[in-house]
């Protein structure tokens, strides 16, 4: 089991200094393409965070819409029964 173990760590090493040298290893063009890649990143998501501002904008307002509608309904369920009412004791 401890050999194992010291197997698995050598290969987390040299995996790890692959990485870093793989890393270090980039050209110019390379990190031009990140960086590029980075601020198209970036413009979407400012994008995707202006949508979402709108469409909770919207969705507020549709919440108001139907709130109004809710109360609406309930005054006219009101006079409508008052009127049952009425009729029923003529």
């Amino acid at each position: 089991m401890m050999r194992y173990a010291w197997q698995v760590l050598r290969l987390g090493a040299l995996a790890t200094v692959l990485a870093v040298s793989a890393g270090c290893a980039a050209t110019p063009e390379d990190i031009d393409a990140i960086r590029a890649t980075a601020e198209e990143a970036k413009q979407t998501a400012a994008e995707a965070q202006a949508a979402a501002a709108r469409a909770e904008s919207k969705a507020d307002a549709a919440e108001r819409a139907a709130a109004d509608a809710k109360g609406c309904c309930r005054d006219n369920s009101e006079k409508i029964d008052r009127m049952f009412k009425k009729s029923m004791y003529k």
